[in-house]
């Protein structure tokens, strides 16, 4: 990296935050091994960086680098009678491990947008937007959304397990882990019509309006797809709930008069 990239590229690892690092006396002063980062790094700035990491991902340093035998005395391993183990211990040189070979290639990814593609665009913010690790992983080891989330659980162990999925993940809300707006799951419930699941998209649209009782987008897009399903007082009914809620909803009114029902 050339030096005002890596500066750039420090700026936004740092600015997710620093995480209490009880490895940090083990950092030596001087690193072998490093392919990405400039061979010259500050130890300060290098621990700056795996502590972004460590945030971004959600994450310890055993996830990229290969431990040794525990250090008997080590702050968190006891170490003096009484059998404690001792802390942990690493060999930071070794590339034993592939997420540590995937991390080098992040670290181009992220060079690459921030500082060719992102650069490019016309009249780019001043300061410039750009992104970093939590961009997209918000502390997930691997970035996905609640969509793909809800749609894989669907296809591997059926609509019930990703609803149970759904009321989990949600639980933790306050991570930022996910889109816990309306939307995600009414794509979701597209997609599965798409697919001829109707009574799957019920399900998990049903499960959505637990959340959001007021919406009448939700009773919208279940009348549409009892419809689709040839389900047709259910879907009159769910045209007619969303006419309790907002009585000028054109949408619904026109949905009844093309079935020949009176709003």
């Amino acid at each position: 990296m050339a030096a005002r990239t890596f500066r750039r590229f420090v700026v936004a690892v740092v600015a997710v935050g620093f995480v209490s690092l009880p490895l940090a006396a083990q950092i030596p002063e001087k690193f072998d091994n490093l392919q990405v980062l400039p061979k010259d790094i500050h130890r300060d700035t290098l621990t700056q960086i795996m502590r972004g990491f460590t945030m971004s991902l959600g994450v310890r340093c055993q996830f990229c680098h290969v431990e040794r035998a525990p250090v008997a005395g080590a702050p968190g391993g006891g170490g003096g009678g009484g059998g404690g183990g001792g802390g942990l211990n690493f060999d930071f040189a070794k590339d034993d491990k592939d997420n540590k070979k995937i991390a080098r290639h992040m670290l181009k990814m992220v060079d690459s947008i921030n500082n060719k593609f992102l650069a490019s665009i016309p009249n780019r913010d001043d300061p410039p937007t750009s992104i970093n690790c939590a961009t997209c992983h918000r502390g997930l080891m691997k970035p996905t959304t609640i969509e793909a989330v809800l749609l894989t659980t669907t296809e591997r162990s059926g609509v019930d397990s990703a609803i149970a999925r759904y009321r989990m993940l949600r639980n933790d809300m306050a991570a930022g882990r996910f889109n816990f707006s309306e939307q995600p799951v009414g794509e979701v419930a597209r997609r599965l019509i798409g697919q001829g699941k109707h009574a799957d998209a019920i399900k998990l649209l049903e499960m959505l309006q637990e959340f959001y009782p007021n919406s009448v987008n939700i009773d919208l897009q279940i009348a549409e797809t009892h419809i689709a399903a040839g389900n047709r007082d259910q879907g009159i009914a769910r045209y007619r709930a969303v006419l309790a809620k907002n009585p000028n909803d054109r949408r619904a009114q026109q949905a009844l008069q093309r079935l020949g029902v009176q709003p």
